[in-house]
């Protein structure tokens, strides 16, 4: 096992195939920075090759409120600069910096893993979007998702709005985008936002249950699904029919030399 504590509010974790992301900010309700958002970029890169689960969730009775409000309100945070500053730098710059930004949330999309967000309370923000980066969203009944950019001014920009469209479809995310409203755990599971809503004292069994179940099949398998689904939007039919083919070739090839 490999334990790994930040002083940035971060626990982080490598058990066999399952690895976890704590937020460990519980005094501010697990609000993000962007030195969290490095660290999980590196904590992605540096992921062992047997890991094929991982598991987000907050410590307390919040996900996530987001990017740490300090920041928002223009003071620093651990010697981070305050948001709005990025805004007097070269575009070029300040492309570079949200990339970076961007690489602590989209590592979990990667198709060799399936990322689960556990969600209590408070998913704001940067908060949803994390959940949003996630494959799979098991929530509690008391969990509220809000995209609150627009409503400072900003837009969503640490990859949630693609996966947003995907699960809700068009006009119903940009809906709950432009009116930074509530979406709370009942309709979550109605717009398929929530895969399941669990009482909150099963949260924790429901994740284990749902990580061992996704690990019985050959990794391989899972690998190549989640690929194709992935990208399955992307492609025609014709197109998807050929992506199928070639998968399928490649896991007939790894079974025939695994135990042929």
């Amino acid at each position: 096992m490999f334990t790994g504590m930040t002083d940035l509010g971060l626990r982080l974790t490598v058990d066999g195939p399952v690895a976890r992301v704590v937020l460990d900010r519980p005094e501010v309700r697990n609000a993000q920075t962007p030195a969290m958002w490095r660290a999980l970029a590196d904590f992605g890169t540096a992921l062992p090759a047997e890991v094929r689960v991982v598991v987000v969730s907050g410590e307390g009775p919040s996900f996530s409120a987001g990017l740490d409000r300090k920041l928002i309100m223009g003071e620093p945070v651990d010697g981070e600069e305050p948001l709005l500053t990025l805004g007097a730098k070269p575009a070029a710059e300040v492309h570079e910096t949200i990339a970076g930004f961007q690489a602590g949330f989209s590592w979990l999309r990667r198709p060799e893993i399936v990322s689960i967000a556990a969600v209590q309370g408070h998913a704001v923000g940067a908060g949803f979007q994390l959940a949003l980066a996630c494959d799979l969203r098991v929530v509690t009944p008391d969990a509220k998702f809000s995209m609150r950019e627009p409503a400072l001014g900003l837009v969503p920009d640490l990859g949630g709005t693609q996966p947003l469209v995907q699960l809700v479809g068009y006009s119903r995310a940009l809906e709950i985008c432009a009116t930074s409203r509530w979406v709370e755990a009942d309709e979550a599971l109605q717009l398929g936002l929530a895969n399941i809503v669990v009482p909150a004292e099963e949260l924790a069994d429901t994740v284990k249950d749902l990580s061992e179940a996704l690990l019985t099949p050959l990794a391989g398998a899972v690998r190549e699904t989640k690929a194709l689904l992935l990208g399955a939007a992307d492609r025609s039919y014709e197109e998807q029919l050929k992506a199928e083919r070639e998968a399928q070739t490649r896991r007939l090839s790894e079974l025939l030399a695994a135990f042929g």
